[in-house]
């Protein structure tokens, strides 16, 4: 699979940003397992084909190493570890979204990309309210229906700004 533009997915329609809650708007839709989640499209910088990293010692087993994207090198992060998959197998459909988080560009590894998709404000479901010592949802912002399809939405730029992931210095992140 090339690299491609994310402008090119886009479909036509308006955003509109609200500052509290799940927003409407446009989500990229991908895969991590069974599991089928959406972030916001205006993070999504573009999708490549998955190529090997260079591995960077010490690092979380979710840290899979350094790319050198044009002159940039960009950390890339294994979401289906970092969010618990039980495997995580590279195929002909595994695929690196660059992501542009706060300023920073990283890489988040999905088992594939479905489409782009518009959710208005009621598509959108609030985030289920669970027990903080078993799951953390502190990065999911809601859940959005789509006909027979539910898709849980991610707050990609704070999973990928905590200080959990390392990615970002306290100061750019906070």
């Amino acid at each position: 699979m090339e690299a491609s533009n994310v402008p090119a997915l886009r479909q036509q329609g308006a955003v509109t940003a609200q500052s509290h809650g799940p927003k409407s708007g446009e989500y990229l839709t991908f895969r991590l397992g069974s599991e089928e989640y959406g972030i916001d499209i205006l993070k999504v910088q573009e999708i490549r084909s998955y190529e090997q990293p260079t591995r960077i010692a010490n690092a979380p087993d979710f840290i899979k190493g350094v790319v050198n994207l044009r002159g940039v090198i960009v950390p890339i992060v294994d979401l289906r570890l970092k969010l618990g998959c039980p495997t995580a197998e590279y195929n002909s459909f595994t695929v690196v979204i660059v992501l542009n988080v706060k300023n920073r560009v990283v890489g988040a590894v999905v088992d594939s990309v479905s489409d782009v998709l518009e959710l208005s404000r009621d598509a959108i479901k609030p985030a289920p309210e669970l027990s903080a010592a078993s799951v953390d949802t502190s990065f999911i912002t809601g859940i959005g229906s789509v006909g027979e399809r539910m898709l849980i939405l991610m707050d990609i730029e704070g999973l990928m700004s905590s200080a959990e992931m390392g990615l970002m210095d306290a100061a750019i992140a906070a």
